[in-house]
């Protein structure tokens, strides 16, 4: 497969990307050919677990382009690590811009996919822009209500109130960091069984396991599921419906107001297994035979 770098930016920041070239021409088009663009969750890099998605969406005939984040991995930017889901859904909106611009790129076949945190940025952000052709969402954080609200349910309100108290010392001292996931009882944004665990399968060699804590605060405000009775492309939902981090309840409210058509596929696992092993190969099949009922 062939891959090359791909300098992107967002707001006078430059952001580090790969750009996975069709390997076949199966969804080329006269006015050229689809393009997928991808980013990844919360404080996660664009080496942690895409890949394996970007190359069969490649082998399939699509272009796709995986970006960092400003302040994360590879790209500029500052603060460092500073998680939010409004900069990330501004960067996804600037290489949105950016790739409709590339060279035998078809403008009006660009679908958004996203994971995780990511799976609501790429709702929220297609909500905005009917251009989008199609969206692809996995294990989507659809609200930050009920996240919280899941918080209590696995570490109890005790860890919220702590969660809180960093928050708030992280608006007085801007550079205060506590980790993103550690094990359950210690101190992080995401303390589930599987958090941990999750984190170290899948992360690739530049995820740091830190964030700015006031980035906790802006969690309430991510609410992608008020945003999906705009949709009108094909979207396609990946369930994981034993997921502890991002509530599933959430996702089949996304489902039931998409006004456009919906595909939705549920795996019985939790929120980190829907990237390997035959739930991956399960899932990107499916997910690739969507994108062929969009761009073929």
């Amino acid at each position: 497969m062939t891959r090359s770098d791909l300098s992107l930016t967002s707001h006078g920041d430059s952001l580090s990307a790969w750009h996975h070239h069709a390997e076949t021409d199966a969804w080329t088009t006269a006015a050229g050919r689809p393009c997928v663009v991808m980013a990844h969750g919360f404080g996660a890099t664009k080496d942690a677990g895409l890949t394996p998605f970007a190359e069969r969406f490649a082998a399939a005939g699509a272009d796709v382009v995986v970006f960092d984040y400003r302040g994360f991995g590879t790209s500029g930017g500052a603060p460092r690590q500073q998680v939010d889901h409004r900069r990330h859904r501004a960067d996804y909106r600037s290489v949105l811009s950016q790739v409709r611009g590339l060279d035998g790129i078809d403008p009006d076949r660009v679908v958004l996919w996203g994971s995780s945190y990511s799976g609501g940025h790429v709702v929220a952000v297609a909500a905005g822009d009917p251009r989008v052709a199609a969206v692809i969402s996995q294990g989507a954080a659809m609200d930050g209500l009920a996240a919280v609200a899941e918080i209590v349910t696995y570490a109890g309100v005790r860890q919220v109130l702590r969660l809180t108290a960093h928050a708030l010392r992280g608006l007085v001292q801007r550079g205060h960091e506590i980790p993103i996931v550690a094990a359950p009882g210690e101190l992080a944004a995401i303390t589930s069984h599987d958090g941990l665990s999750g984190y170290e399968i899948i992360m690739g060699p530049t995820f740091e396991n830190r964030m700015l804590a006031r980035g906790i605060l802006p969690i309430l405000l991510n609410r992608p599921v008020s945003s999906a009775s705009r949709l009108r492309m094909p979207v396609m939902l990946v369930i994981a419906a034993s997921d502890t981090i991002a509530p599933p309840s959430a996702v089949e409210r996304v489902a039931a107001r998409v006004r456009g058509r919906v595909e939705v596929e549920r795996f019985d696992v939790g929120h980190f297994e829907i990237y390997r092993g035959e739930v991956f190969e399960k899932s990107v099949a499916a997910q690739v035979a969507f994108l062929d009922s969009v761009l073929g």
